[in-house]
């Protein structure tokens, strides 16, 4: 591969991009280019890691970091070095992402890893902050010794950094100050301590003389009031706008940063910002509600104001509604309970069967913690018992049981009402409860409980395993309490368990036996027969699932997860003495401003007053006001990353250059001599513009003709750049050397006194070149639907007079009747006019299929789009569902007509389910076909996704190459689906479906040959 090498080693970027090909090739053709290794490395990556262009640069930091080849780290070392003293802050933003991928290649290179970050962790340009921290998370996040120095510049830094550096950023803060911070709760608890203890011991002071209160109030522990580290309240104070940011995540960060480290008092500020975030997507919901859910436990007076809030919608997940459910239970209290129970009322009569359920455990909740209630909860709970749906019935005797365990004499009726159930409840978790209350509290019903027990003997080979169990208790109990009546009966139960199959059952029988039957020895045990079984049970204690999570971070997965997730970090707990501030105070090296600069300054400080603090973290942190610094955070956090914030940003960091160059003035004359060239540009660009406008423009002039003279300087530093440049044009090198902090600003700016040559333009527009800013490439992408069925014409605009309507199967389950096909309906209106009462009419439908309707759309403007969600029940067939669709003033005629592939759900299981549901279809249920695969279809990849885009079926694994295997299960009915494709020599291939719905089978053979040999 000379000839390779030697096109790698050339200059021309046409010969290297060849190459690059041709080895490319050779490895698609399974060629070992092992051996060119080093010659890519050498003349690609490492090449361009000193390119003049940053982008350029950056992204050959990127490429060389991705290699996981063990043998180029020393190379990447280097890399990583250089880039970190790079100018561009892109290109330290890139070399601070290669830190952890070169940490997770080598770990022996933790020391030199750590310099690296010491040194990106001082840089003061938002761009880099976020990413130096992440890598420092990732590398040595025992070494808060590194962030003393930094915490006030980060704090400060913070508002204006990207959305995911804040999280990062928040993130470590919330650790760091769990170590360095006394608890700002201490002094409540106390305070709590002593009225507790003032409470408890009033009598015995009484009888006391008074030399023992001395005593008592000499030996009460003397603490010191609690006053706040002004660094801790910088870091309230600076995180606190955040809870109005657009991201979610960011405004997470924020809430679990004050959950965790604010007093009591300033807690309350995040449940609003928490409540807003309820309106987002369902994913964002679930993680907001189960971090609500543990708050309310502790801290549930903050979110008593938003009651309404999680109040539960019908189009609310099942997911979403079990944890609305969870924080109003948490948040129900003697004041507001009435109101809550009539929302429990009215979610009993859903049709989501997990969420009833869940409702009748939050009444039971609610008895138990309100003491008031729980006779009003308990007649609830006996009026579900005739409820028609057995799953309702079977959650509410579980419940009852766990309430009458509170009260039992009382409620003996009740009892007997559950005694009566048994011939009717077939759950078994409901027929064991109702035997065990039998059981434990059988002399409340002395004449039932006999017959019962003759009930569950004559069908007791036939329980399950559970209820089996609680018969032979309910024996147990009996025989020793009543014996004359059931003696015969337990011996009988206990015959029949003798002989089960159940190894359990039989071990209890055998156990029982011995205990209360007496045998001739008389054994010692069964003298206290009565103390065993009978003994009094403490009630159960209904608890919230949430209850010990908060030993996990808030936002974390550990805490969504409840269970430790791999890389998580335990909280610290807070420090009994608090740790010396003073390693947080940063000298300021003394240096002389320049004349026009404290002109400039004495303009713009009512504006940018906060961000010259981060020069002085000291001044700022402990002499500002904190109304001003309240006022800044405010209008720092409204103007977002916008001009002000990009351009206070590259004055920052041009004045910490000026700061270097003042301290290093004595280098050379001629230095001396470049500085009074650039002061007196000042002044020349000051004139340029109009005297109106002076005073807003002198900023920006100024910035401008820094940053030129800026570009002068990085032209005279590096030798290589200075041969590359021609000597005859100056402003060439300031277009090549283009700062990314400019580029933050995504509007272009306003006002430009200073027009630089068309060549800087040309050259940004190269250096820019594929690189995108925005978020809107991403948004296609994002957006594309799930379903494999693309768009279908519902009404053409023509016919609707302006009125577009498409539809697609989005192929995910209908939250309203999970045997419905979810179908999204696409409004578009391309008339003048708006659109009202958009809304489902009469329907003409077959027997079996059903509508559940989408909400109404009131108005929909011109231009503007709009998506509902409706669900339809085929019934497992496909004819078409016709119906009306209506506007304020129109009726439409539409019908929607299914593929066969979209009544079926997909199924996932194993390759032996598979082959024992398969046997269990064969014969008249197999329908097989033989086909031809073309050749643009014979590789797994294209198989698999024609199939599924045919028919919503789900892949099941297989041993074999050459075969494919789905299952699916038709929505209706519940019948299984079994797809095969056996691909043999020579493009030939055998398709076979198993199903119990001929028809269905039959349909689906055809789409899927037709689909694979287009």
């Amino acid at each position: 591969h000379d000839d390779l090498k030697e096109m790698l080693d050339t200059n021309k970027d046409s010969l290297k991009l060849e190459a690059m090909k041709r080895i490319v090739a050779m490895i698609a053709r399974g060629k070992n280019a092992s051996d060119l290794f080093p010659a890519v490395v050498k003349n690609v990556a490492c090449k361009n890691i000193e390119d003049p262009n940053q982008l350029i640069r950056a992204s050959a930091l990127r490429v060389l970091s991705s290699i996981r080849v063990p043998i180029i780290v020393p190379i990447m070392m280097l890399a990583i070095k250089e880039a970190a003293s790079d100018m561009s802050p892109y290109v330290r933003k890139t070399a601070a992402h290669a830190i952890p991928k070169l940490y997770s290649l080598d770990s022996d290179q933790k020391d030199q890893l750590i310099e690296v970050i010491e040194k990106l962790l001082a840089d003061k340009t938002t761009l880099v902050a976020g990413s130096v921290v992440m890598a420092f998370e990732e590398v040595c996040p025992e070494r808060i010794d590194l962030i003393h120095k930094n915490y006030r510049k980060l704090c400060n830094l913070l508002i204006d950094v990207e959305e995911w550096g804040q999280v990062v950023i928040i993130s470590m803060l919330t650790r760091y100050a769990r170590t360095q911070f006394l608890s700002p709760t201490q002094n409540e608890s106390l305070l709590e301590e002593n009225a507790e203890k003032a409470f408890y011991g009033s009598e015995e002071d009484e009888a006391k003389g008074a030399g023992s209160e001395d005593a008592a109030a000499a030996a009460l522990p003397t603490r010191k009031p609690y006053v706040m580290d002004p660094d801790h309240r910088l870091l309230l104070r600076n995180t606190k706008p955040l809870l109005q940011s657009r991201s979610a995540a960011v405004v997470m960060a924020v809430a679990q940063l004050y959950f965790h480290l604010a007093p009591k008092a300033e807690v309350g500020v995040i449940a609003k910002a928490l409540v807003r975030l309820l309106r987002s997507h369902s994913e964002v919901q679930y993680v907001v509600l189960q971090n609500v859910a543990t708050m309310s436990i502790k801290r549930r007076g903050m979110f008593e104001p938003y009651l309404k809030s999680f109040y539960i919608r019908s189009t609310d997940p099942t997911q979403i509604k079990i944890l609305k459910l969870e924080v109003l239970t948490n948040l129900a209290n003697e004041t507001n309970i009435p109101t809550v129970l009539r929302e429990f009322q009215t979610y009993i009569r859903s049709m989501d069967k997990d969420f009833v359920a869940a409702t009748i455990q939050a009444i039971g909740r609610c008895a138990t913690n309100i003491g008031r209630v729980r006779d009003t909860c308990l007649n609830g709970l006996v009026q579900l018992l005739s409820n028609r749906d057995e799953l309702v019935v079977a959650e509410s005797v579980v419940v009852i049981k766990k309430l009458l365990q509170m009260q039992p004499a009382q409620h003996g009726e009740i009892i007997k009402h559950l005694a009566k159930l048994t011939d009717n409840i077939q759950v078994p978790m409901a027929r064991a409860s109702i035997l065990w209350l039998i059981g434990e509290y059988c002399e409340h019903v002395p004449r039932i409980a006999p017959d019962v027990l003759r009930k569950m003997a004559k069908s007791f080979t036939a329980e399950e395993d559970i209820v089996k169990l609680q018969v032979i208790n309910l024996a147990a109990k009996l025989y020793l309490t009543n014996s004359k009546q059931t003696k015969l009966l337990t011996q009988y139960v206990l015959s029949l368990a003798k002989y089960d199959q159940n190894y359990d059952i039989r071990d209890r029988a055998r156990f029982t036996r011995q205990l209360i039957v007496p045998s001739e020895q008389g054994g010692a045990l069964s003298r206290h027969a009565k103390k065993l079984f009978l003994a009094p049970k403490p009630a159960p204690v209904l608890e919230s699932s949430f209850k010990d999570r908060d030993h996990f971070q808030l936002g974390s997965l550990s805490h969504l997860l409840n269970a430790k997730a791999t890389g998580y970090q335990e909280l610290p707990d807070w420090p009994e003495e608090a740790p010396d501030p003073s390693v947080r105070n940063v000298e300021v090296p003394e240096w002389t401003k320049c004349s026009n600069r404290e002109k400039r300054k004495e303009k713009e400080k009512p504006f940018y007053s906060d961000s010259e603090g981060e020069s002085g973290p000291t001044e700022s942190a402990d002499s500002e006001p904190e109304s001003e610094s309240e006022s800044d955070s405010k209008s720092s956090s409204e103007s977002g990353s916008g001009e002000s914030s990009s351009e206070s940003d590259n004055e920052d960091q041009d004045e910490d250059e000026e700061k270097v160059r003042g301290s290093e003035s004595e280098q050379s004359e001629e230095d001396g001599e470049k500085r009074k060239t650039k002061k007196k540009k000042v002044p020349e660009g000051k004139g340029e513009v109009s005297s109106s406008n002076e005073g807003s423009d002198s900023s920006s002039s100024s910035s401008e003709s820094e940053m030129t003279s800026e570009s002068e300087e990085e032209q005279l530093e590096p030798a290589s750049w200075r041969r590359k440049t021609p000597p005859s044009s100056k402003s060439a090198p300031a277009a090549k050397e283009i700062s990314l902090l400019d580029l933050e600003d995504f509007t272009p700016p306003s006002v430009q006194p200073v027009s630089p040559p068309a060549i800087v333009s040309t050259s940004l527009a190269a250096d820019l070149e594929g690189l995108t800013l925005t978020d809107s490439t991403l948004v296609p992408s994002l957006l594309s639907p799930v379903s494999g069925v693309g768009r279908q014409e519902l009404l053409h605009r023509v016919a609707g007079e302006g009125l577009a309507v498409d539809y697609t199967f989005s192929r995910q389950p209908f939250s309203g009747d999970p045997h419905m096909v979810s179908v999204h309906i696409h409004f578009s209106n391309s008339s003048d006019t708006p659109i009202k009462g958009l809304r489902l009419g009469t329907s003409k439908l077959p027997a079996g299929i059903s509508i559940q309707e989408f909400p109404e759309i009131e108005s929909l403007a011109p231009g503007e789009s709009t998506t509902a969600v409706m669900g339809i029940n085929f019934c497992d067939s496909t004819q078409a569902a016709n119906f009306q669709l209506c506007t304020q003033t129109r009726q439409f005629y539409v019908s929607i007509q299914p593929p066969v592939g979209e009544l079926m759900a997909p199924v996932f299981m194993s390759e032996n389910e598979f082959k024992k549901e398969q046997g269990k279809l064969m014969g008249m249920n197999e329908i097989t076909e033989k086909l031809m695969l073309p050749d643009a279809c014979r590789s797994d990849h294209i198989v698999v996704q024609k199939v599924t885009t045919t028919a919503n079926l789900g892949r099941v694994p297989c041993g074999t190459s050459d075969e494919y295997r789905f299952a699916g299960r038709t929505l209706t009915s519940g019948s299984l689906v079994l797809l095969t494709l056996d691909a043999r020599p020579a493009g030939a291939a055998q398709l076979t479906v198993n199903s119990e719905k001929m028809v269905i089978g039959t349909m689906l053979v055809k789409d899927v040959i037709q689909a694979l040999t287009q």
